[in-house]
């Protein structure tokens, strides 16, 4: 991984090999990144893929593995009992099988390369589990609110 800051963006290149949201979690714990976006794009040959199942009150999920071309990847940073946080979506396609799977990201292997943007935001959002909806929901902190 290589990554370079500018100003409050980072941009970040994951090599072969690399899984995405642990290079993710390094980069903001190297930056003390709170809260923030991610967007990105590349080629994944292992991807985990979860859909929340209301019913169940949990995450679904499958692994694909093959070539991958990461059609959207997006989501978000803040934490969670003082630990980085990310909620990310992907959209992976191959055009060869016809395939585009979507969902909440648990697991990517980066195949050839990828491409991600992070933009941090000055303040702080912590999560915590909700069991009417059984998910980590957005908790605004104290000392953060109001200073804008």
């Amino acid at each position: 991984m290589k990554y370079r800051v500018y100003g409050d963006d980072y941009v970040i290149v994951m090599e072969k090999g690399e899984e995405i949201l642990q290079v993710l979690t390094e980069v903001c714990r190297r930056e003390q990144i709170l809260l923030g976006t991610v967007t990105g794009i590349g080629a994944v040959g292992e991807v985990t893929l979860g859909v929340f199942n209301t019913e169940k009150f949990g995450y679904e999920s499958r692994t694909y593995t093959g070539d991958f071309e990461i059609a959207s990847c997006s989501g978000n940073i803040s934490t969670m009992d003082g630990k980085t946080y990310l909620h990310i979506h992907m959209a992976a396609g191959n055009t060869e099988k016809g395939q585009c799977h979507g969902g909440h990201l648990n697991r990517g292997v980066i195949s050839l390369t990828g491409e991600f943007f992070v933009h941090r935001i000055h303040g702080a959002v912590d999560r915590e589990y909700s069991p009417e909806i059984g998910l980590n929901l957005i908790k605004f902190i104290d000392d953060f609110e109001n200073k804008a």
